[in-house]
């Protein structure tokens, strides 16, 4: 991510000044999405470093959602910067200004060439990792941010309307806001107490409830603390008899294997016999 930040940065410089000399709205909204996207990084970088803090105190997860939380301020800015440019676009279209369209199309190139490079970069790590899958979307967004700018700039350069230049503003913006919605879909869940993406939770039951000795699950939470970390608390009902603590380590494997789960909070229980004490407090022969 740090790469990714300087390249971002050196972007960021040579776009606003480049959209400031072409007059080009498509080359603004792309720095504007790579601000975002330095932004993001920055946020990122934070969120990793808090993470990695100890338990303490009240805190007996750590600061591991803080990365959640990342994911979900950067989805948030995401959707924020495609309305701002949306609206800027939509004030052009009745009076577009005139663009430099050999400058455009060389920031184009270069936009490219960086975000390529960037994304390259972060495509190398955990992408399990939703604070760097983050990361990741902003800048793959902004690549084809950067081939939007390439097709105004060309178009413009071969005669054409400059009107094409706020059409691709347009689309840069719907492209932004359709890779926001992981980063907000995703946190969202983590923070709903969502089982982790992908595991079925009544298949989930139904493994447990095969073991052998188990006679049946209840009060079963499947639940995802930060990306990669699924956590299950569950009472599970033995036989009469059956080694609970063989069949909790047997369960405890299971779960690893199957369904990637290795936080687990089981509660054993012995089942009941068959016959119950029943107690009514109903009206008697004794009334003293």
């Amino acid at each position: 991510m740090w790469w990714a930040l300087s390249i971002n940065v050196g972007l960021l410089v040579a776009e606003v000044v480049g959209g400031i000399l072409t007059g080009s709205l498509a080359v603004l909204a792309d720095a504007g999405h790579v601000l975002s996207d330095a932004g993001a990084i920055v946020l990122a970088l934070i969120a990793a470093q808090l993470a990695a803090l100890p338990a303490v105190g009240r805190r007996t997860f750590g600061y591991q959602r803080t990365e959640v939380l990342a994911a979900l301020v950067n989805g948030l800015a995401l959707v924020v910067v495609s309305v701002l440019i949306a609206i800027a676009a939509f004030g052009r279209f009745s009076d577009p200004p005139g663009i430099d369209g050999a400058g455009v199309l060389a920031l184009g190139v270069f936009g490219l060439a960086g975000n390529v490079a960037a994304t390259l970069i972060l495509a190398r790590g955990q992408r399990e990792d939703i604070n760097l899958e983050g990361v990741l979307r902003h800048s793959l967004a902004d690549a084809l941010g950067s081939v939007g700018v390439l097709v105004a700039g060309g178009f413009v350069l071969l005669g054409g309307s400059p009107v094409v230049d706020p059409i691709v503003s347009l689309l840069i913006a719907g492209l932004i806001l359709v890779s926001s919605w992981r980063l907000i879909k995703e946190p969202v869940d983590v923070l709903m107490e969502a089982a982790p993406p992908g595991l079925d939770v009544e298949a989930v039951g139904e493994a447990i409830c095969a073991e052998d000795q188990v006679r049946s699950v209840h009060d079963l939470h499947v639940w995802t603390v930060t990306a990669g970390f699924g956590a299950i608390s569950a009472h599970v009902v033995v036989a009469r008899g059956a080694d609970r603590d063989l069949a909790l380590r047997g369960l405890e494997v299971m779960l690893g294997e199957r369904f990637g789960i290795e936080h687990t909070t089981l509660q054993m229980e012995e089942e009941a016999e068959g016959g119950l004490l029943r107690v009514e407090n109903a009206p008697g022969s004794d009334d003293r």
